[in-house]
């Protein structure tokens, strides 16, 4: 299934139906006055987030979505039906903006929620509704109110509990292959991966779910190779895995950028781009030690911890050096986050418990 998390799309409420003319025609019954019905309301647009979407792909072949009008009034003081509301299914984590891009309509971070983006309209009455005593036999009825339409954004983040980080190439893709049964495309050149993937990975019969996020350059927080699409991802993920390429490969543009200089760049993106994601948990590794010596790996390993000022991990995602010791560093922030947010979605219905008076 190919990744989509950015996409436009009309979305337009039904009209409300149009109200009846209409006079009662009984035998013996020589004046029976008006008794048209009034127009049914027309179907609202509503946004469902679901678990089992992780991507927006589907709204490529798909665009337009209206929902059902209403039904027009009969005679006999019959309402018309109202029309279906049409419920459109997103993932969980989907942002909904309006066409300015930076208005935000809708934030859809659990699942089951709703959002009603477009309120149907109301029916027109028939003219039964304007019989008054000056005027017994009305012929007006009402058109019933136009629908609402919208041309609004939607925007994935995806959500989970480790993002993995760091400059192009630096072992993302093949960490995530390593520790789960996501198999992204790994390559030995940058920008090998073009979309965020997920998987989940089990340790000491606890799950976790891991974003491999595409890899970061200078000036991501501006744009530079999608970067604002791209760290928009990190933003729902409570722990980072910042992987730092212990090899410094020669096919990134700058062979010359050490350990530490590699650290800074993505930091310093991270810190520019805001949203706090430069306050989120971190866990610095430095990969493909298998590629290097002993005496070279713990030279870059004491850079890199000086320039981060915490324990770096080595590991090695090919013999799968250190790569369990990781996930169980990782597993105590997961477990935090998790109860906190908990505890977050439990305190409204507990204040509002605690206010509530028989």
């Amino acid at each position: 299934m190919k990744f989509l998390d950015q996409v436009k799309i009309f979305v337009k409420s039904g009209d409300g139906g149009p109200g009846c003319v209409s006079f009662r025609r009984e035998k013996y019954i020589e004046f029976g006055g008006p008794d048209g019905g009034d127009g049914g309301r027309g179907g609202d647009v509503v946004l469902e987030a679901v678990s089992n979407l992780n991507t927006l792909i589907d709204f490529r072949y798909r665009q337009h979505f209206k929902a059902e009008r209403g039904q027009h009034g009969m005679g006999a003081n019959r309402t018309g039906r109202g029309g279906s509301a049409l419920e459109i299914q997103v993932p969980v984590g989907t942002q909904v903006l309006a066409d300015d891009k930076e208005t935000l309509l809708a934030d859809l971070t659990t699942a089951g929620q709703r959002v009603t983006l477009c309120r149907g309209g109301d029916g027109g009455f028939g003219n039964a509704h304007y019989k008054s005593a000056t005027n017994q036999a009305p012929r007006k009825a009402g058109p019933g109110w136009p629908g609402e339409e919208h041309w609004v954004w939607l925007r994935l983040k995806l959500i989970a509990d480790v993002g993995l980080v760091g400059l192009p190439n630096a072992g993302k893709s093949t960490l995530l292959a390593t520790v789960t049964r996501a198999r992204p495309r790994i390559a030995s050149y940058p920008f090998t991966t073009l979309h965020p993937n997920l998987g989940v990975a089990q340790v000491d019969e606890q799950e976790m779910v891991l974003a491999d996020i595409p890899g970061l350059i200078e000036g991501a927080h501006e744009g530079a190779g999608l970067g604002t699409r791209f760290l928009g991802h990190v933003e729902r993920c409570g722990t980072l895995l910042h992987l730092v390429d212990g090899a410094q490969s020669d096919a990134f543009e700058d062979p010359g950028v050490d350990v530490a200089e590699a650290y800074r760049i993505v930091r310093a993106e991270l810190a520019e781009y805001g949203a706090g994601l430069a306050d989120k948990p971190e866990i610095v590794l430095l990969t493909k030690a298998d590629a290097l010596s002993d005496e070279l790996l713990a030279e870059r390993r004491a850079a890199l911890e000086a320039a981060c000022g915490q324990p770096v991990a080595v590991i090695s995602s090919a013999s799968g050096r250190g790569v369990t010791e990781v996930l169980r560093r990782a597993l105590p922030l997961v477990r935090a986050r998790r109860a906190a947010e908990a505890a977050a979605h439990d305190a409204p219905a507990e204040e509002a418990a605690a206010g509530w008076t028989p």
